[in-house]
């Protein structure tokens, strides 16, 4: 019978992500969102007619207003995100000072709906209650579904976005910035880029690579059909 070391939750068996920092969804929002944005504005523009510098100018300044917008948004959200935690961490703590029997009450009808007989219910729920902080984990575990130590840090989200959104938008640029780009070009960097985020994103949540490189492909495929549809209806007369 071999042995474990089962000193840390897990890691005799198996080790799980880290899922509380932010920074995941924020890279991956913001890589696709910089990719998809802006192939969606060089296809629409580039429909209409505009000239090559007009396309890097938009395509540049498309990479420099949507980083520092996505990088306010997620440090604005997850900041908000955590305030509320916090507000909710005071409601359940001035519930267990204020009612502390009604409380632990609570708990125990919450432990027999998970399927503890009343006895059990009742002496699990009190010796929780023998100390008041971990009855406030228990409780918004329980209750809300939340771990007050488990809060993203809105500064990673912002850097991440930041940085994965300039990294996505550029690579539709690069060909115009290099001298050898046209549309084809632009649409073809553009492309593999989603092909690559939308690899890299699954093989994070263990899905299949392929599936989710199609599928970052397909959406952003329908954004450029309808952006260049647009540019060839509206086209330009001059700049």
């Amino acid at each position: 019978m071999p042995e474990f070391d089962i000193s840390q939750p897990h890691d005799y068996d198996h080790r799980h992500a880290d899922v509380s920092s932010g920074w995941l969804r924020a890279t991956v929002f913001g890589a696709m969102d910089g990719l998809v944005s802006n192939i969606g504005l060089i296809a629409g523009i580039a429909a209409a007619g505009a000239p090559k510098g007009v396309i890097v100018l938009t395509g540049v300044s498309g990479l420099i207003a949507g980083a520092i917008s996505m990088a306010l948004g997620e440090y604005t959200s997850v900041r908000t995100q955590n305030e509320q935690l916090d507000a909710e961490v005071t409601t359940e703590r001035d519930a267990l000072a204020r009612n502390p029997e009604g409380e632990e009450a609570e708990l125990a009808a919450l432990f027999r709906r998970l399927g503890m007989s009343d006895g059990v219910a009742e002496r699990a729920a009190a010796e929780v209650h023998t100390d008041g902080e971990r009855a406030l984990r228990v409780h918004l575990a329980h209750e809300l579904g939340l771990n007050p130590e488990e809060k993203a840090s809105p500064w990673v989200a912002a850097f991440s976005s930041l940085a994965s959104f300039s990294v996505g938008a550029f690579i539709p640029v690069a060909p115009f910035l290099f001298n050898f780009g046209s549309i084809w070009s632009g649409l073809a960097f553009g492309g593999a880029g989603l092909l690559l985020a939308g690899g890299l994103a699954a093989g994070f949540t263990r899905r299949n690579r392929l599936m989710g490189a199609a599928r970052q492909l397909l959406f952003g495929g329908i954004a450029v059909a309808v952006t260049y549809s647009i540019g060839m209806l509206l086209g330009v007369s001059e700049f």
